[in-house]
């Protein structure tokens, strides 16, 4: 059976997943919806860079939510509450990398409405993507089966932003390139900070820690010379990395830490982080001690312009295709909201290379 799938926004992440639904055996793209004026009326394979597949994108919401549909990939920057109510409610389940990893701490108003419009529409909803949503939670569960006496995990992503394709994120969000006195009031501590403690909670449950607090940290790292970007010269002086930390406390001692170190290449920073280069670093203070890498870029460059340009979304592409294979397990479960804690095990598709 193929579920048939709304794209709802066409990001970074929303590209991708257009191309994950398309070659998925058991999806089919239904249709896309999409924010921008510009792309309404564009056949939604040019908007991800395939040629043209017959699907129109369309900025009416109504129209879009009024096709027959069993799912839909919701991938704005910022989740609206309202709007994923609507799509349950509609009939339609929702996977998202917006939230809603595991929400059962979150402010009970906000469960009970999602929980009401699941009901409504006998529909389910599944928060997931790489991190949050895979390196923070799934990936060091299913790691703690081989410890004993876990004190203490850790997870850690390092992030070359300099060819991330989001210029506004990259310079007015995530602040690159701003005055040192800029970033200290950086919203992305909050901004993330919501998901991430979803995932600490989702691996102290999992591992029975109980969690009494949470702390915070957000740290900022000065180019000491100009850096290149796909966007410009970076000016010496100016925001070159950002730390964030976040950690699950029980008595004052952390339990879960997760920390995302964003850079903007690997040398020419002050302070000098340790840093071992792009990708998930998850470690458990246990016994044995277990300290996994995990990575998602090709290892060689590719000669192709066009295919060198989708290789450097390595890190989107993985956010996208856990969304995108979640969706035959999320479609068959009971009405709700899941959390990896009660879906079964979330696998990917075989491609016949020879085919």
């Amino acid at each position: 059976m193929a579920y048939r799938v709304i794209q709802w926004a066409t990001g970074n992440v929303g590209k991708h997943a257009i191309r994950g639904i398309l070659s998925h055996p058991q999806t089919e793209l239904a249709g896309v919806y999409v924010t921008s004026a510009a792309k309404a009326g564009r056949d939604a394979g040019e908007i991800c860079g395939l040629g043209r597949i017959g699907i129109i994108a369309d900025d009416d919401p109504k129209r879009v939510l009024a096709l027959d549909a069993d799912c839909v990939v919701y991938a704005p920057l910022l989740p609206n509450l309202d709007e994923v109510c609507a799509i349950l409610a509609s009939g339609k389940n929702v996977v998202t990398p917006t939230g809603w990893f595991y929400p059962a701490r979150q402010a009970s108003e906000t469960l009970v409405r999602l929980e009401e419009a699941c009901r409504r529409g006998r529909a389910s909803l599944h928060g997931t993507g790489i991190n949050p949503g895979g390196a923070s939670d799934r990936f060091p569960i299913m790691l703690s089966a081989l410890c004993r006496n876990i004190r203490h995990v850790q997870i850690d992503e390092y992030s070359d932003i300099r060819n991330y394709d989001a210029r506004e994120v990259v310079e007015e969000i995530m602040l690159m390139g701003k005055p040192p006195e800029a970033a200290e009031g950086s919203p992305m501590l909050e901004l993330l900070g919501n998901g991430f403690r979803q995932s600490i909670d989702m691996v102290a449950a999992a591992i029975e820690a109980p969690i009494d607090d949470y702390d915070q940290q957000h740290e900022t790292a000065i180019a000491t010379r100009e850096i290149p970007t796909r966007y410009g010269t970076l000016a010496r002086g100016t925001v070159a990395g950002q730390r964030f930390t976040w950690r699950g406390l029980c008595g004052g001692a952390p339990v879960v830490t997760t920390r995302v170190t964003w850079v903007m290449g690997w040398d020419g920073l002050e302070p000098r982080w340790l840093i071992p280069g792009e990708g998930w670093v998850i470690a458990f203070d246990a016994d044995p001690p277990v300290r996994c890498r995990l990575e998602t870029a090709w290892p060689e460059a590719a000669a192709d312009p066009a295919e060198q340009a989708y290789r450097r979304d390595h890190g989107v592409i993985a956010t996208a295709m856990h969304l995108v294979n979640a969706i035959p397990y999320v479609c068959q479960a009971p009405p709700g909201v899941h959390t990896y804690l009660d879906l079964p095990m979330i696998a990917g598709r075989w491609s016949d290379a020879s085919a």
